[in-house]
């Protein structure tokens, strides 16, 4: 017993460091020596699928597994009903916004954990030590005043958040609402932040944890610990809530607009992999303007991981173990003291992350959450800035002061000093007339990789699993939504951008399986144009082409590691098409 304590600890060591590391893309290579490489991807799947596929098999099945059949989920919300091709005559944009911070009063006092890295350098301990700047939710409550239903969304600074616990916040806001409202949507999405405290379980005191569950789950005996702390997610589900309801209670009638900016590749590191050639680097900002001329809500929509914050600096500056709301904060912070309410929807992210060389400009940093600040000002700046011209943009927006110190600080150091808006364009704002529709469809995904059904039968993250003979599946939800014009897909999880506007790695030519994938991409069900809104209502990990799929942790697969299978992404899309159908009839 305690030498498979030992083994299956130190493969979830392996695995979870490796998760928290960020490999670098290199160009497909189909010489004879990529060959073997990809070879030898495939013998190290063999390898670790048949290693890990044991210790699953010894594992019992945990107390949060259910039968596929039997299991009827709660707090399920189907949408707006009929999609409506033009706005009623009636209709108007309505808007509420709220803003909470997720950070609890006792965070010096009690043993909170971030969730985003465990590495060697910050000790392998995820313990939170101090408080950089803020992790907060954001929440919009929207509809069209028709009465086919007030739609909410909330957006966390966190990792990622389960569908189970999403629909328990679900389930507060109906109680604390009392019946009063008619809820076409309640949504919850992650930022994605890599230093906020654990809202998945993954990284919360991880290694003890694994050790003490193994050993109750193989006896029988005593209650696992869970994988997130218990008191926080309590803290947090009522936060989120209140937040919620009343974002539902200030909502006002007034008008929408939308502009769209592509703002370069300069600030996204693609670090995908190899096969996948997409890069989305447009900026998309919603601008609510209430009728009676009060505070206006901007809505921004990028696709870049926020991932710098919490990683430690190598000169003793920082452990990583701060609590910070990376760029996002920051971005809030510019466009609030502009006079706007904010609100954030991360997009396709999986392995899209914050470049932050234009941003850092040869500027001295000690820590490494003041590349966070300056990347999240100077997006934020461009947000406000999508239909300005360059000489407004240096009137309203621009300190001369500070820009002439910055230069000479990178002058001294014999860099180049540049300008985010040199050049800048403006863009066109549109009105979006008040057509609201909005549709939601449960999916149930199978859990083919051993390492996340190892991690279920653990408990270390709050999943409901449904069981089907011997098969594992999570169930998850996708959505779809038009505001006007605009088109959004909510997808769960880190989507590769490939399945979202198409790319090599959904080819034959350019996938490590040499065939096509089997489903139409966003763009082709929804449109071109159609943006994502990310991590919306599960965290299930990356959703990868599955004809590009290979589960060996290196050769560029390391996203593999963290899915849930070699089927995720074709489910999804199927999925996709049946509400495509379904919004068309």
């Amino acid at each position: 017993m305690k030498q498979s304590k030992r083994i299956l600890a130190a493969i979830l060591a392996v695995c979870i460091g490796i998760s928290s590391l960020s490999l670098t893309a290199f160009a497909r290579d189909t010489s004879f020596k990529g060959k073997l490489s990809d070879a030898a991807a495939k013998g190290i799947e063999l390898v670790l699928t048949g290693g890990l596929g044991a210790v699953d098999l010894l594992l019992p099945d945990g107390k949060n597994f259910y039968s596929r059949d039997a299991y009827k989920g709660e707090n399920f919300l189907e949408g707006t009903g009929e999609f409506l091709t033009q706005a009623p005559e009636n209709a108007r944009w309505r808007l509420g916004s709220a803003e909470v911070s997720l950070v609890p009063s006792d965070y010096k006092e009690h043993n909170y954990y971030l969730g985003g890295y465990i590495m060697p350098e910050n000790g392998m301990n995820n313990r939170v030590e101090e408080l950089l700047d803020d992790m907060r939710a954001r929440v919009i409550a929207l509809d069209d005043s028709t009465g086919r239903g007030t739609a909410v969304f909330a957006t966390i600074d966190c990792i990622g958040i389960t569908n189970r616990d999403i629909r328990e916040i679900r389930s507060r806001v109906l109680q604390k609402t009392g019946g009063e409202m008619t809820f076409c949507g309640i949504t919850v999405s992650a930022t994605h932040c890599h230093s906020g405290i654990d809202t998945e379980g993954l990284w919360t005191n991880t290694f003890g944890k694994v050790v003490r569950n193994l050993f109750k789950s193989v006896l029988h005996i005593g209650k696992m610990e869970t994988g997130t702390d218990p008191k926080y997610m309590e803290f947090l589900y009522e936060t989120v809530a209140d937040a919620m309801v009343e974002a539902c209670k200030r909502m006002q009638t007034g008008t929408m607009t939308y502009a769209v900016k592509d703002i370069g590749e300069d600030y996204f590191n693609n670090r995908n992999r190899s096969s996948a050639s997409a890069l989305m680097t447009d900026m998309n900002r919603l601008v609510f303007t209430p009728d009676d001329g009060s505070r206006p809500t901007m809505i921004v929509n990028i696709a870049a991981h926020p991932d710098v914050a919490g990683l430690p600096t190598n000169d003793g500056q920082s452990s990583g173990r701060g609590v910070s709301g990376d760029y996002v904060y920051y971005m809030g912070e510019t466009i609030n003291q502009a006079g706007y309410n904010f609100m954030f929807f991360n997009g396709a992210i999986a392995g899209i992350y914050m470049s932050r060389g234009k941003t850092n400009n040869g500027q001295d940093f000690t820590r490494r959450v003041q590349q966070s600040e300056r990347y999240g000002n100077e997006l934020g700046k461009m947000a406000l800035a999508m239909t300005m011209t360059e000489d407004e943009i240096k009137r309203t927006l621009v300190d001369k002061q500070v820009e002439d110190a910055e230069r000479a600080v990178a002058q001294g150091k014999g860099q180049t000093y540049t300008l985010w808006y040199e050049d800048w364009e403006p863009v066109e704002e549109t009105a979006l007339e008040p057509l609201f529709n909005l549709a939601f469809r449960e999916v149930d995904i199978q859990v083919r990789n051993p390492f996340i059904r190892i991690a279920g039968k653990l408990n270390l993250a709050a999943y409901d699993v449904l069981k089907e003979g011997r098969k594992y599946y999570i169930r998850t939800e996708i959505g779809y939504m038009e505001l006007g014009s605009v088109r959004v897909a909510l997808m769960p999880g880190e989507v590769c951008q490939d399945l979202v506007v198409g790319g090599t790695s959904v080819t034959a030519e350019g996938s490590f399986k040499g065939e096509d994938f089997s489903e139409k991409t966003i763009a082709e069900l929804f449109g071109e144009g159609t943006i994502v809104f990310g991590l919306a209502n599960d965290a299930i990990g990356y959703v990868i082409p599955d004809n590009d799929y290979c589960m060996s942790v290196a050769f560029d697969h390391y996203h593999e590691l963290i899915s849930l299978g070699e089927t995720t992404a074709s489910t999804l899309m199927r999925a996709f098409a049946l509400l495509a159908d379904a919004c068309k009839s």
